[in-house]
């Protein structure tokens, strides 16, 4: 038999299974979440919709790793006990044993369309294996100060896991940062300096969403929280050693400010 997801966890009967989709809520990613809080995911696969979405005896679950376009991260199976007939998380489930080694760490190839719930043989001549790793999917790894490019809910993820390579990285160094609202398309550029470095500053906008800056604390009054979530993209412009003067982070973050035109009609610098 060939190697494919239904060799893998020994599957006999297709249509016993529903496979779920898991992607954006409109307020967080399900990789995210994945990696941030386990039990939090398992919550995901008991919300029922208006309809019977998981109206099989098994789900099959599946992560958008938004990361890379059609690839899915597998999350586990899941047996569903009893439903009830209301939406809502009121499906009661167990995780199966099946699989259960490969949760975080298989990847699979698959164009689908939207929605959360399909039938899985409906399904399981387009899917294909693209990766198994060797260690469970924890989050991003950091890869340089040149290449820290954050939408908001993984900066969020790796704050509150305290993942330690990026940590490491960021809590000693001062520097320059820059914040697209994907929204709106304005722009801000902050900074880090005087005691706070990189990491102890977005660790702010994580607890807030505005990180305490007027005119993003007035963006987010109505919407909290979840509207960093949705919209923020966070980028590191320079860093610079943690005994540089804060005179010369100021100059510097200046400088972008009026680079990259954040004040005004383009962005949300009130100074």
């Amino acid at each position: 038999m060939p190697l494919n997801i239904q060799s893998i966890f020994d599957i006999d009967v297709l249509s016993d299974y529903k496979f779920h989709a898991a992607r954006w809520n409109g307020e967080h990613q399900p990789l995210d979440v994945f990696t941030r809080d386990r039990e939090d995911w398992i919550e995901w696969n008991r919300w029922r919709g208006q309809k019977d979405d998981f109206n099989r005896r098994y789900i099959i679950s599946f992560i958008d790793f938004y990361q890379e376009r059609w690839i899915w991260l597998f999350g586990g199976i899941f047996e569903v006990i009893a439903r009830q007939p209301t939406a809502g998380p009121t499906y009661t489930i167990a995780s199966c044993d099946r699989g259960s080694e490969l949760i975080g760490r298989l990847k699979i190839h698959l164009e689908i369309g939207r929605g959360k719930s399909f039938r899985l043989e409906n399904l399981i001549e387009k899917i294909s294996i693209a990766e198994i790793s060797k260690e469970p999917y924890s989050g991003a790894p950091f890869n340089g100060f040149d290449n820290v490019v954050l939408d908001f809910t993984a900066l969020e993820t790796i704050i509150k896991t305290d993942r330690l390579d990026w940590k490491t990285a960021l809590q000693n160094v001062k520097g320059i940062y820059f914040i697209v609202d994907k929204n709106t398309g304005k722009k801000y550029v902050g900074s880090a300096y005087n005691d706070v470095g990189i990491w102890s500053r977005w660790s702010v906008y994580v607890a807030t969403g505005h990180g305490w800056n007027a005119a993003l604390v007035n963006l987010t009054a109505e919407r909290g929280i979840s509207y960093a979530r949705e919209h923020f993209r966070m980028t590191l412009l320079e860093t610079w050693p943690y005994r540089t003067e804060d005179k010369i982070i100021l100059e510097r973050e200046s400088h972008w400010k009026e680079a990259l035109l954040t004040r005004g009609d383009f962005g949300y610098n009130q100074n």
